[in-house]
């Protein structure tokens, strides 16, 4: 299962890298896309660590962040289409993407949150 998720996420913190090149050098914005690029590739970052967790804490603690990170990312992609940077059809598959990941996280946190 989390194997599958650190994939999902390494792929798509590929394409925020390439977001990131495309649009800092095609369209010369660097601001909105380095956010997004920080956002994108901490998600993966943050699976795997959570792979490396110590304890069940550790583990629920980490995904939590890549799912913060995923709405992160969400909102940059969200500006970026609404000021004209990345039009609608870019938009709608970087999105889903990002949704899926969402899904799978929240999902994993539902079934590891620790009960206070």
């Amino acid at each position: 299962m989390e194997n599958n998720l650190y994939q999902k996420a390494y792929q798509f913190a590929i394409r925020m890298v390439r977001a990131h090149k495309h649009l800092s050098k095609e369209k010369k914005e660097y601001i909105l896309s380095k956010q997004l690029l920080r956002s994108g590739t901490s998600i993966g970052a943050n699976i795997a660590e959570a792979n490396g967790a110590i304890s069940k804490a550790d583990f629920s603690a980490k995904i939590s962040i890549a799912y913060k990170e995923i709405l992160e990312t969400k909102y940059w992609l969200n500006l970026l289409k609404d000021t004209g940077y990345i039009n609608e059809e870019i938009f709608e598959e970087v999105h889903s993407e990002a949704d899926e990941l969402a899904k799978i996280t929240y999902s994993i946190l539902k079934t590891t949150r620790i009960e206070n």
